[in-house]
């Protein structure tokens, strides 16, 4: 990769369907989308403890859907974005789902955040054969639903290659870690990657000094914090998600500790990089608002969206992270069958994305992977540094002039 261009096949420049789906930044004129709407229907955390987060995918796909109703919309009609609060509960998303195609009757749904609601909202697509894509699923095997469709790129085995790539990244400094101590809340897919974390660093004779695990919306970290600082582990890894990441770090400070690296697997990207003990996390991405991920038309125009609209929900860190992105990606890939297909029908889409190959705001995705997951892993790794997030790791793949700092 060179300059802006980032020809690469990782992050292709969104070309043909997927351009017609990304709604680019193109100003030709086009006629105003008309007749009944095609609703597409969805939940998110917009409250309880992954409310942080939840509004971040919120934001996106408002952002998605104005951009395809500013043009010609999908077949020429306008797109309804019909939005439901899942409290962060995957029960309370079970029933939204009911509602979303039986009362509300939505024309396609797209899976809500975290893996324990996007199971269950999964069996209401399975039972009512709707075309399922969510982007946020950590537990790749349990998605067993034929018609189910990954926008993630972090492939079938996330539990064997990210950690590789964590591992891969401190060794790449001359000074691996020769200790972990491995925190996870008790989500699905935190104690999957907890698990494979083990693992991995075990095999790399990195001894593992801890292995706590804490309860979905636990408050209270301060007797974590206390067999953190014991332990005193060359990297802390927590298996967070929302803001867990900023409370245990918050505990630690009211210790007088911090990890020397420290990394988080799902954090609220923007609470956590404007703490100040959070300074030096690491975390996986695969786009942020910083080069070389904001360089395309697509990730530029995004991106500047994006900042728009945080900046008026009064977001105090008003930048896209990958969790945007993945979002974005979901509806890039739903909306570009669509135009391919010339349908509403679910079964004539889900027929077509089997072969597919489309080009998103994170990188080329094909379903070939099992589990309909991409057909390998495309993560990178960034870090916080001097209060933003920027990416590291791999080099290659590194926002320019920077590298991957550790003690």
């Amino acid at each position: 990769m060179s300059g802006t261009s980032m020809s690469w096949s990782r992050r292709g420049v969104i070309a043909g369907l997927a351009g017609l789906a990304s709604v680019g930044t193109s100003r030709v004129l086009r006629a105003a989308p008309s007749g009944a709407p095609i609703r597409v229907g969805q939940t998110l955390s917009l409250t309880g403890p992954f409310a942080q987060t939840g509004l971040v995918h919120k934001l996106t796909s408002e952002i998605f859907v104005a951009q395809l109703n500013a043009k010609d919309g999908l077949l020429g009609r306008p797109v309804e974005y019909v939005l439901l609060d899942d409290q962060s509960k995957p029960d309370v998303a079970r029933t939204l789902y009911e509602r979303l195609v039986t009362s509300d009757k939505v024309d396609f749904i797209l899976g809500p955040y975290g893996t324990a609601a996007i199971l269950a909202a999964m069996g209401v697509a399975q039972r009512y054969k709707k075309i399922f894509i969510q982007n946020t699923m950590g537990v790749p095997s349990m998605a067993t639903y034929e018609w189910h469709f990954s926008a993630l790129v972090s492939g079938d085995k996330p539990d064997k290659t990210l950690p590789e790539l964590l591992y891969a990244a401190y060794d790449s400094t001359g000074h691996p870690p020769k200790s972990i101590a491995i925190v996870s809340n008790k989500y699905p897919s935190a104690l999957f990657m907890a698990s494979g974390t083990e693992k991995a660093f075990a095999a790399r004779e990195v001894k593992v000094v801890a292995h706590l695990e804490y309860e979905v919306g636990n408050r209270d970290y301060g007797a974590i914090a206390a067999r953190i600082k014991d332990a005193n582990p060359d990297l802390l890894w927590v298996g967070c998600l929302g803001v867990e990441g900023n409370q245990i770090l918050e505990a630690l400070g009211q210790l007088q500790y911090k990890p020397p690296r420290h990394y988080y697997l799902y954090p609220s990207s923007g609470p956590l990089a404007l703490l100040p003990a959070a300074d030096g996390a690491v975390s996986l991405t695969n786009f942020e608002d910083v080069a070389p991920y904001n360089t395309t038309p697509v990730g530029a125009e995004f991106t500047r969206l994006f900042h728009e609209k945080a900046l008026a929900a009064s977001l105090p860190f008003p930048y896209a992270d990958s969790q945007a992105a993945n979002e974005y990606a979901g509806w890039q890939i739903l909306t570009t069958a669509v135009e391919a297909t010339k349908s509403l029908d679910d079964a004539k889409l889900a027929a077509w994305l089997n072969d597919a190959t489309i080009d998103t705001i994170v990188g080329r995705r094909d379903f070939k992977g099992k589990w309909h997951t991409s057909s390998r892993d495309q993560e990178d790794l960034r870090q916080i540094q001097n209060g933003k997030w920027v990416a590291v790791w791999p080099k290659e793949h590194a926002t320019p002039g920077v590298k991957l700092l550790a003690p």
